[in-house]
């Protein structure tokens, strides 16, 4: 019985893995569409679509799906949604602020789908501008600490590399390291890290917490719950919180 109940919780784990990279497969597939519905289906003259297909590939999407999204999104293949961005801002336990991207083609549904995510978890949803006011809108390019090769990049590294490209602030996320810059900038960033040779997770317009809110792990976990069941919505593309989650506290939930 135990083998069959440890093959049984297996199973039941991988469904979930499977569940979850689908949703981000879409997720992703519907960044591309909507970048090139923008701007165009042409990567070299639209760098938001670009960074788009970039993530995508970065996430093993399969090239298949990104050349159907490219052509959806650009109008040279049927079948394109019109997907409209929609922002939700909701508390988390101890205050914590959360703000909610959804990329939508039904209003309804995702206003629906955030509230009972935020409400049913313990949270609670706020008025426009509560906590959006607690974020600027920034450039963030992630860059490996480790390189491909074996190389080893320092933040001093990523300083010289994007000076010319006016990076506001690099901080050290343990294992990566983050270039923070005006939106307008996030481009010139990433074409300055790309032009020192080095590889980096991603680059996009993202929202930055003016200030971060240490939690203790029973905060932590209530947290992830909420955060957990917002991006099981189809609808939900990011979710932005100024928590900070120290390493010990994450050790401590697992």
């Amino acid at each position: 019985m135990s083998g069959h109940s440890k093959w049984a919780t297996t199973k039941h784990q991988k469904a979930v893995v499977d569940a979850r990279r689908a949703k981000s497969f879409a997720k992703l597939i519907k960044n591309i569409e909507v970048a090139a519905r923008i701007g165009g289906g042409d990567v070299a003259g639209n760098p938001t679509l670009y960074d788009a297909i970039q993530k995508a590939k970065k996430t093993s999407v399969p090239k298949d799906n990104i050349d159907r999204a490219v052509k959806r999104g650009s109008g040279a293949e049927a079948g394109g949604a019109d997907y409209e961005t929609l922002m939700y801002e909701a508390y988390g336990p101890a205050g914590i602020a959360l703000l909610i991207e959804c990329l939508t083609d039904n209003r309804n549904r995702s206003a629906s789908d955030v509230r009972v995510a935020v409400t049913r978890n313990g949270g609670t949803m706020a008025d426009v501008g509560s906590t959006s006011r607690m974020f600027n809108r920034k450039g963030v390019v992630v860059v490996p600490k480790a390189q491909e090769g074996g190389q080893a990049v320092s933040e001093d590294d990523l300083l010289e590399a994007t000076l010319d490209a006016d990076p506001e602030e690099v901080n050290d996320l343990g294992e990566s390291f983050e270039i923070i810059s005006d939106p307008s900038d996030t481009v010139r960033v990433r074409e300055a890290v790309q032009a020192a040779g080095l590889d980096y997770d991603s680059a996009e317009v993202s929202f930055v917490p003016e200030y971060t809110q240490e939690v203790d792990a029973p905060t932590a976990e209530k947290l992830f719950k909420i955060v957990e069941a917002l991006e099981d919505s189809d609808d939900v593309q990011n979710v932005y919180s100024n928590v900070d989650v120290s390493d010990e506290v994450l050790a401590s939930i697992g």
